[in-house]
């Protein structure tokens, strides 16, 4: 077992991982805009970390996924989550956030969450699979 450990099989389960705390930490940041919907001056806060993967996935170019993976280092995938100071106020009060466009944000987070959840699980099984 402690062979398994020291081998690249964990790559893609480290970076699903990081995906799904991204997940998460959206979803903490999408309730908390709506929470703060009537709230004066408030700016709605996101999670950019798609952005850091893209980041850290094309620093290697010519590689195949697979090396690409097996080279991340789990330091740079850290969610952060961000203050939209750029986002347009759609009120006078200077608030930002679109009760509408939230709810947009949070079903499209709870589907790529659920994803990411199925995805890992299926790692899971698959590794179970093959130690059998």
């Amino acid at each position: 077992m402690s062979s398994l450990l020291n081998t690249n099989v964990y790559d893609y389960m480290n970076v699903l991982d990081k995906a799904a705390d991204a997940a998460w930490l959206r979803n903490d940041c999408i309730s908390n805009n709506l929470a703060n919907v009537d709230t004066p001056g408030y700016k709605r806060e996101d999670v950019d970390f798609e952005a850091q993967l893209k980041r850290a996935l094309g620093a290697s170019r010519y590689t195949t996924m697979d090396e690409k993976v097996a080279v991340l280092n789990n330091k740079d995938l850290r969610p952060k989550a961000y203050t939209d100071y750029a986002g347009y106020s759609y009120r006078a009060d200077g608030n930002n956030v679109d009760v509408d466009v939230e709810n947009v944000y949070l079903a499209e987070n709870q589907i790529r969450y659920n994803g990411l959840m199925t995805s890992i699980n299926q790692e899971f099984t698959n590794l179970q699979t093959v130690m059998k």
